[in-house]
């Protein structure tokens, strides 16, 4: 894990921390491609600098956002923002049902929407994948 996201990882309480472990590991192993760093102060994973996964600390718990997520058509996954992603909250790492977590990761590799170059096209979104 990168040392910018094991030290995100040192700064939180131990309930999010366990959930953020778990994403964490689970992340690392369905895209061991992707690149994680800490980005705009959250972990998030790029493929070929895109942007697919990642999660941060709210007050109400962690959220993991898949930026394509609208696009997985899966339940559990709630709509964020204007664009395409989605998300899904936890405030305690049993709450991660792994299996549905795992499909979602498998989605975010095969199905993506090209964010990397959002601002030259000027917020317009085009699909990659």
């Amino acid at each position: 894990m990168h040392p910018d996201i094991e030290a995100y990882h040192a700064a939180l309480p131990d309930a999010a921390r366990a959930v953020c472990d778990l994403l964490a590991r689970e992340i690392q192993a369905a895209l061991p491609d992707a690149v994680g760093k800490v980005w705009h102060r959250h972990p998030v994973w790029f493929l070929d600098g895109n942007p697919v996964a990642g999660y941060s600390l709210l007050k109400g718990g962690v959220r993991l956002l898949f930026w394509s997520g609208q696009s997985f058509d899966e339940p559990g996954l709630h709509p964020e923002g204007s664009f395409k992603a989605a998300e899904a909250r936890y405030t305690e790492a049993a709450q991660v049902h792994v299996a549905a977590l795992r499909r979602w990761l498998g989605k975010a590799r095969d199905i993506q929407w090209d964010y990397q170059h959002l601002v030259k096209r000027k917020g317009r979104l085009e699909r990659l994948k």
